[in-house]
């Protein structure tokens, strides 16, 4: 057997060196104080019980004939904040899109408490969503407007697609689960083991920080410990330490989910898949995917481990969309929206693709 011989001195050097760094990372931690997110201009232009919808104020240095006439409405997810979509100045997918001539509009769905304990789907698809699709149609003048639908989001927004495709002109969803029961689909396997009856019926609302654990728990190395190593390569680096400060803000900062909401979507979506397969009632109305046939742009990320590709390519086959496109993002489930790469090519693709299909019915 080999013996391994230590280098005691090197050892020493090296302890004393991490340990250096490890006090001035710390130093500049504790200097950091509260990180700024969501910097955008915006503007509440309505609210609804939690809900409060925004609209971002136009870019002024883009000429007229830049500009998308048709407004953009963002429908994220529930299960955690919208403002990963304008996390920081140069990590901003809604000023990449205002850049390009875009109108856009936010649903911020807020933080439900036990008032909104008894929500269904339809009263989110057909309530709340369909009442912001309302507001941004007259306040633009225009019968029809887009939809972009992100991650859960983007599930609502197909059902709504579905049920009301003549308020709509384009479609675009990202990060979209459909199918629920691809074998690379980590919360279909947790889910299957839960008793979503007995969770809801004793928690009422889910609470946020269960799901925030579920999620780090799919990836937990990664996702935890190897993050805070990695931290160490820029610990003294103010600007690093503040990009890493505002993800860990957005990580953490889970609403609690409307239990009766979370319970329909959780059963019916991901353990019974009835989206993909036709077999979807949304308050006596059928929701069939056939039944969208608004143009749609399906945007995935490759490297997603929370929405893998093979959820949501089978929209393609599924939707009566005569005009559908896609993107492969390479990326992951968040460096859609913060990377380098998704600066430069997710809202030049996103504008672009309804630059070509404005005004179009």
């Amino acid at each position: 057997m080999t013996e391994i011989k230590f280098d005691r001195e090197q050892v020493k050097q090296d302890t004393d060196a991490f340990v250096q760094r490890l006090t001035q990372g710390l130093a500049v931690l504790a200097q950091a104080g509260d990180v700024t997110i969501g910097s955008a201009p915006k503007d509440a232009v309505y609210e609804e019980d939690k809900l409060v919808l925004y609209r971002y104020r136009p870019a002024a240095d883009v000429p007229a004939k830049n500009r998308v006439r048709t407004p953009l409405l963002i429908c994220y997810a529930l299960v955690n904040r919208p403002y990963m979509m304008d996390l920081q100045p140069d990590r901003s997918l809604i000023r990449g899109l205002l850049q390009r001539g875009v109108d856009v509009y936010l649903i911020d769905w807020g933080y439900p408490d036990g008032a909104d304990r008894f929500l269904t789907i339809d009263d989110y698809v057909s309530g709340y969503l369909a009442r912001c699709v309302d507001v941004v149609r007259e306040a633009s003048g225009q019968d029809r407007i887009n939809l972009l639908g992100v991650c859960q989001g983007g599930t609502l927004s197909l059902c709504y697609a579905a049920l009301h495709r003549e308020t709509l002109r384009n479609l675009v969803t990202m990060v979209t689960p459909v199918d629920f029961q691809t074998p690379q689909n980590l919360l279909t396997k947790w889910t299957k083991h839960v008793d979503l009856d007995q969770l809801v019926a004793t928690t009422g609302n889910v609470p946020g920080e269960m799901l925030n654990a579920l999620f780090l728990g799919l990836q937990p190395f990664r996702l935890t410990s190897q993050k805070y190593v990695d931290l160490l390569d820029h610990i003294d680096d103010p600007k690093a330490l503040e990009n890493f400060l505002r993800m860990e803000k957005w990580i953490f900062d889970s609403p609690d989910q409307p239990g009766e909401m979370f319970r329909q979507f959780m059963q019916w979506f991901v353990k019974e898949n009835r989206l993909v397969n036709d077999a979807l009632d949304l308050n006596g109305r059928p929701v069939r995917l056939k039944d969208i046939r608004t143009p749609l742009l399906n945007i995935y990320a490759t490297q997603d481990h929370l929405v893998p590709p093979s959820a949501s390519t089978p929209l393609e086959q599924r939707v009566g969309s005569r005009d559908y496109s896609s993107y492969a993002f390479p990326g992951g489930h968040i460096g859609i929206y913060v990377s380098g790469a998704a600066q430069r090519e997710v809202p030049t693709r996103i504008a672009q693709w309804l630059k070509e299909r404005d005004g179009k019915r």
